[in-house]
C-alpha cells in the first residue's frame, strides 16, 4: 500500500530508543540520576507515542483491502490514541512519579528531534 513507510517508522523507533540511552546517560553523569532519570522518561514517552504508530502502521499494511474511507478514520483514531497516551504519560512522570519537569520535557524533544531527523533521512 505504502512501500517504504514500514522500515521508516521502524527506524525512527529505533533511532528514539537510542537517543532515550544516550540522553539518561548524559543527564545522569552531568548533572545526577533524578536528572537522567527525567530524561529517560521523557525520551520513552515519545518512544512510546512512536509505537503506537507503528503498531496501527502494521495492522493497516495487513489490510489491503481497507479503503481510504476506512484508512482516514484509522489516521484520526491513531492521532487521538497518541495524543491521549502522550498527555497520560506526562502526568503520571510529572504528577505522580514528581519528576523534574524541564529535564522530562528535554528528552522528550531531544526524541522527537532524533524522529524528525530519521524521517527525513528515509525521504532521500
Amino acid at each position: 500500500m505504502f512501500p517504504g513507510i514500514h522500515t521508516g517508522t521502524q527506524r525512527v523507533a529505533l533511532a528514539q530508543a537510542g537517543l532515550a540511552l544516550i540522553g539518561a546517560l548524559i543527564g545522569g553523569v552531568f548533572f545526577g540520576a533524578g536528572t537522567g532519570l527525567a530524561v529517560l522518561y521523557g525520551a520513552l514517552v515519545a518512544l512510546a507515542v512512536s509505537l503506537v504508530l507503528v503498531w496501527r502502521e502494521r495492522q493497516s499494511m495487513q489490510h489491503p483491502e481497507w479503503d481510504q474511507h476506512r484508512l482516514f478514520k484509522l489516521f484520526i483514531r491513531v492521532g487521538l490514541e497518541r495524543l491521549a497516551l502522550l498527555v497520560g504519560l506526562l502526568g503520571l512522570g510529572l504528577g505522580v512519579l514528581g519528576l523534574a519537569p524541564l529535564p522530562l520535557m528535554l528528552g522528550l524533544v531531544l526524541a522527537q528531534l532524533g524522529w524528525l531527523a530519521a524521517a527525513s533521512r528515509n525521504n532521500k
